[in-house]
């Protein structure tokens, strides 16, 4: 074999050395984000939460409903939005999504110890890294169990729904247990779908979208996670 023949051999392996590469530094990209998120949402809800006085100002009245509420109209407007706004702009919304997010649960200090917060938040980390770790690494496809999964987050949805009306305790903490069950599927799904993302980005404008994306899915998966743990092994004051 001539010298001549190794080479198409070694460009194919720098092509993939390369992509390879490129996919790190993206799935870096996302789960920095993801963690900026977590930590601002942490910060304004601790700050918040010392603040008796703003505290009974927002949820003592009907501002309570609209931070409850903003969030989510966020999301939707992210989701349908992303093709038209800018990468920065997608950022801003982000972190405007992750401090509303502060506002909301700021409430869980007032419920739960600190202590016991804290040991949820980690072994709620502990759970998403590996079944995210499981998710990148893995070469079976999960598109089967991720829409398995969706249509157990619109069960969840609905059900919650029917349970504001009954208050049943039992009912919430079936709920909470099939929350950590659903989301901690989601969390290796959606991780294996934030790779396929990255492929078919053409531009470095849509791969930045794109990651906020991808942190906003993963920020999503853990926060329900960890709020249904802390429904369930949380310590109340």
């Amino acid at each position: 074999m001539s010298r001549f023949d190794d080479q198409p051999i070694s460009r194919n392996s720098a092509t993939l050395l390369a992509i390879d590469e490129g996919l790190r530094t993206f799935m870096l990209r996302v789960y920095n984000y993801m963690a900026l998120g977590l930590g601002l949402t942490g910060v304004v809800a601790y700050l918040l939460s010392t603040n008796q006085q703003l505290m009974s100002m927002i949820f003592g009245s009907p501002l309570g409903y609209v931070f409850m509420f903003a969030p989510f109209a966020l999301v939707l407007f992210i989701s349908f939005r992303l093709d038209k706004i800018q990468a920065s702009t997608a950022q801003m919304l982000f972190w405007a999504y992750a401090g509303l997010m502060g506002i909301s649960l700021s409430v869980i200090f007032m419920i739960y110890t600190g202590q016991s917060v804290a040991r949820m938040f980690f072994v709620t980390a502990s759970l998403f890294g590996s079944m995210s770790l499981y998710g990148y690494t893995t070469k079976k496809d999960l598109t089967s169990m991720g829409s398995f999964m969706m249509m157990g987050v619109w069960g969840i949805i609905l059900a919650s729904l029917v349970n504001m009306f009954f208050k049943s305790s039992a009912m919430q903490m079936l709920l909470s247990v099939l929350t950590v069950i659903v989301f901690t599927g989601l969390t290796a799904y959606d991780t294996q779908k934030i790779k396929e993302v990255y492929y078919e980005s053409d531009s470095a404008d849509v791969a930045s979208k794109k990651a906020v994306m991808g942190a906003l899915t993963l920020y999503i998966d853990f926060i329900n996670i960890f709020l249904s743990l802390l429904r369930l092994f949380g310590e109340r004051r």
